[in-house]
């Protein structure tokens, strides 16, 4: 529980001190925004129903609760996936091309791209989770303390192929080619570090480190979270 609410605390401090402060209106900070909305997102989908299942003697949850919390954990991951390779572009546009980055990176820009990332991994994980509540289940007992898509699709006694080609497919676009682009445009900005000046090197590493820390920490804190 103080886990929660200090996540809770934390990230709307952040947004806070984003949205109040003028001069943090940056295409970065604006992105950063959007991040720790998200984490909002995603920690009230997963701690309350979480708490719930631990504090319960009789862990019990209905099917639609079940669902609604699949769709809240793959949005919070896909939205978290996208929002870190649109941010790993923005620093390759502001190390590698700076001279054009604010015609570029423009504020209609990362609105519009804001809003792309939200509603294509709500319009990709909607797909994902009716194919399989559309599944005749023969059995109603998962092996966690909370819902993800496998352990639904491993109670089905029906087909589950079209599932499964989906997931590899949903794993391909917002994970598997996420990360590929998050590495290129870091090699390219290394790329550049490496030919130009001390003072080059210092500036891309103080532009990158925001970034950089929201990698490490979904990576690190999500994935011990969920272990």
């Amino acid at each position: 529980m103080c886990f929660y609410v200090l996540i809770i605390g934390s990230n709307v401090l952040l947004i806070v001190v984003i949205c109040v402060n003028r001069s943090l209106h940056e295409p970065m900070y604006l992105f950063l925004c959007s991040l720790f909305v998200n984490e909002l997102y995603g920690s009230s989908g997963l701690f309350p129903f979480l708490l719930v299942q631990i504090l319960s003697d009789v862990h019990i949850i209905s099917a639609p609760l079940c669902f609604l919390q699949i769709f809240c954990i793959y949005t919070y991951a896909s939205v978290e996936f996208f929002n870190l390779t649109i941010m790993s572009y923005d620093r390759y546009l502001a190390i590698c091309h700076p001279l054009q980055y604010h015609t570029l990176m423009t504020f209609r820009k990362v609105a519009a791209l804001i809003v792309a990332e939200w509603v294509t991994a709500c319009l990709g994980v909607s797909v994902y989770t009716s194919m399989s509540f559309s599944l005749h289940r023969c059995r109603n007992i998962i092996d966690k303390v909370y819902c993800n898509n496998y352990s639904i699709v491993q109670l089905a006694c029906s087909d589950t192929t079209s599932n499964n080609v989906y997931g590899l497919f949903s794993t391909v676009v917002g994970v598997v080619l996420p990360v590929i682009f998050i590495i290129y445009t870091y090699m390219r900005i290394l790329k550049v570090c490496y030919s130009g000046s001390k003072q080059t090197r210092q500036k891309a590493v103080s532009t990158c480190t925001p970034h950089l820390a929201s990698i490490l920490n979904f990576f690190f804190g999500e994935f011990e979270a969920f272990e």
